[in-house]
């Protein structure tokens, strides 16, 4: 893949990942001021996040999973293609 098309995949995976933490706000019935408040970081985190606009650290994901009380893998379980093209 060329640097924009890398760039562009990339893009869409943050988006679908903050469709699956959206998806699982929902789910479990809480908020993002919750979470954050749980997971001791700050709600812009979180709603970065969410936007598909901030690519989170492993502590970020952490801190969103202790939020929620769910394990870190639920914030990945979503389907998404990852293109071999180069």
């Amino acid at each position: 893949m060329q640097f924009h098309a890398v760039k562009e995949h990339n893009k869409k995976y943050l988006l679908a990942f903050g469709q699956n933490l959206e998806r699982l706000l929902q789910e479990l019935d809480t908020d993002v001021m919750t979470v954050a408040s749980l997971g001791n970081i700050e709600p812009k985190q979180v709603y970065r996040v969410l936007r598909g606009e901030h690519a989170a650290s492993l502590g970020t994901i952490l801190a969103i999973s202790r939020g929620l009380a769910v394990p870190p893998k639920k914030l990945f379980d979503f389907d998404f293609t990852v293109d071999q093209e180069p």
